[in-house]
């Protein structure tokens, strides 16, 4: 059972291989509407980050031009991960590699926002930081390796034993 006093926040970067307005970046670019409207459709979407264009592609992430940053909010897991692995953005996922450059650190943290808060960039970037550096944690997490909502003790930031668990 979900937590209702909390909500799944995620970011993802990507560092692009050309100029947004390439040839080689064209079919990326004409996906981004239909897929984030599908996106904003799903069940358990909350919210996304987005400029006045309607996606966040203009939007500074680490001071460097060539990094792009979506962010999102999401019920949970199992509705983030449902719209993540079907459909149009499945597909697009497997196209990645022909837009973006394979970045050796972490570029997608989890972590668990207050119902109703909305991430800020410099949040965002925080956990990735935070995951680059100490690996899962409450405070940022992934997929792969996640914990419960609630499951930061306030006075250490460090899970109580046995909050972990894996998806």
């Amino acid at each position: 059972m979900t937590d209702t006093r909390y909500e799944l926040a995620q970011v993802n970067i990507s560092r692009l291989k050309a100029p947004l307005d390439s040839p080689q970046l064209k079919d990326f670019v004409d996906a981004l509407d239909p897929v984030n409207a599908t996106a904003d459709a799903a069940d358990g979407f909350v919210w996304r980050l987005q400029s006045d264009t309607g996606n966040a592609t203009d939007v500074a992430v680490f001071g460097d031009d060539w990094l792009i940053v979506n962010m999102s909010v999401w019920r949970d897991a199992n509705a983030l991960t449902a719209f993540m692995y079907q459909g149009h953005h499945r597909e697009l996922l497997g196209r990645r590699r022909e837009w973006f450059e394979k970045l050796a650190e972490s570029v997608t943290a989890l972590w668990w926002v207050p119902a109703g808060h909305r991430p800020t960039v410099a949040e965002a970037e925080s956990r990735l930081l935070h995951l680059r550096t100490h690996g899962p944690t409450p405070y940022a997490f992934t997929l792969r390796t996640s914990f419960p909502a609630g499951a930061t003790a306030p006075e250490t930031g460090e899970v109580p034993e046995g909050l972990g668990c894996s998806l």
